[in-house]
């Protein structure tokens, strides 16, 4: 039978039986949070696009719903691994996420939209195969650092070896082409690697190398450079190139500071592509106007704090694949939101990258649940390590 005891510290214990599972409070209530305003967002700017393709205004309301709920079932199972079926099978997990990018690029199999090829069908719902590859990259990055570490610090190896194999991966993503991804996951396995130790110097040269290579697609690709042109000045061709961040500006510039009101949104109103999906923020910003913006920008970076203080926690305890999980989760989460609401705001070229748990979309919110889940496992399985919730507190005075 299931119980929920109130801990002494951040967190509450969720009991069946012999086993216990310590929940962060801080972590689901923002979690929580962030999904309710997702879904309310997500309902707001798209009744209007469900009554024209669906002739049902409630036709993507329903579905994101369905999509939570996938998203929490997914989340439950994750959080009922315990943290070494992960470590075990990180490496089977790479390959399958290899198997999956191959499979999207085979024709009639992967599903074009908007010229790219980044989806699969599954039972009826389309999985951007990108997204279970950044959770597997992280999986991996945790696995390779905690068998390898010695070997991060102070030889060449330790940075080129992980990195090798996610350049595998990278260039199929590449291919569809997701430019956007694995920018995402090269910065999050460069931000494991700095924080496992490795040597600054052997660090800088490949971010060097990175950067290097990141100008160089965009150069060599015209429609990257196009991006890049068009988003440093959007308003030289407002009804072509720019129009999408244009539309999105004007959207920032009517919500001023407490917004238009919820549903108000004149931009949503076909002016604004995809303002359900990667241009979310912006509707955020018309409608519920400068704190609104805040308030999510708030709420994302309490869960990257929350991640790295259980990351740290999780080193106090020896416990060094649960430390890189958690970091790399947190840089994850904070890198791509920083990402979808620099594009938005026209800080940023424009990238198909969502709003973690807001966005509309079924195979993102199953894998940003999945990816909040294990942080949940890790801080649980910590806790326990410490002892439970009455010793956790005074390991947290240390740390947060």
């Amino acid at each position: 039978m299931k119980t929920l005891v109130a801990g002494k510290s951040r967190g509450l214990v969720l009991q069946w039986g012999h086993k216990r599972f310590y929940l962060d409070t801080v972590l689901l209530s923002v979690s929580m949070g962030i999904l309710v305003l997702g879904y309310i967002m997500v309902a707001s700017a798209s009744l209007h696009l469900g009554e024209k393709l669906a002739n049902d205004s409630f036709y993507f309301p329903k579905h994101q719903l369905v999509h939570v709920f996938m998203g929490i079932s997914a989340a439950i199972f994750v959080a009922s691994r315990p943290l070494i079926f992960w470590e075990k099978y990180a490496q089977a997990l790479f390959v399958f996420g290899l198997i999956l990018l191959v499979v999207v690029l085979i024709p009639g199999l992967g599903k074009k939209v908007n010229g790219s090829v980044r989806w699969l069908s599954i039972l009826g719902l389309r999985i951007q195969v990108s997204e279970i590859f950044k959770l597997i990259a992280v999986i991996y990055m945790a696995t390779f650092i905690t068998h390898r570490l010695p070997m991060v610090r102070t030889s060449w190896q330790g940075m080129i070896r992980p990195m090798a194999m996610l350049t595998i991966g990278c260039a199929l993503l590449l291919k569809e082409p997701d430019f956007g991804s694995a920018a995402v996951i090269m910065a999050v396995a460069m931000g494991m690697l700095y924080l496992a130790g490795a040597r600054l110097l052997q660090f800088g040269i490949l971010l060097a190398i990175a950067g290097s290579g990141a100008a160089y697609l965009v150069m060599t690709s015209p429609y990257r450079l196009i991006r890049v042109m068009s988003f440093t000045r959007p308003w030289e061709d407002p009804l072509n190139s720019g129009f999408q961040l244009t539309q999105a500006l004007i959207a920032f510039g009517r919500g001023e500071w407490m917004g238009v009101g919820l549903g108000s949104s004149v931009q949503k109103l076909f002016f604004l592509p995809e303002a359900h999906t990667d241009f979310l923020f912006s509707v955020i910003g018309e409608e519920l106007g400068l704190m609104g913006a805040f308030l999510v920008i708030f709420l994302f970076a309490i869960i990257v704090w929350r991640a790295f203080v259980i990351g740290r926690l999780a080193e106090r305890v020896g416990n060094t694949f649960a430390a890189f999980i958690a970091y790399g989760l947190g840089i994850w989460f904070g890198l791509q939101a920083f990402i979808n609401m620099g594009v938005n705001m026209g800080m940023l070229p424009t990238k198909g990258l969502t709003l973690p748990l807001m966005s509309y979309g079924g195979g993102s919110m199953i894998v940003m649940c999945s990816a909040l889940a294990l942080l949940f496992r890790v801080r649980s399985e910590i806790v326990e390590s410490c002892g439970g919730v009455s010793r956790e507190r005074s390991a947290w005075s240390h740390v947060s």
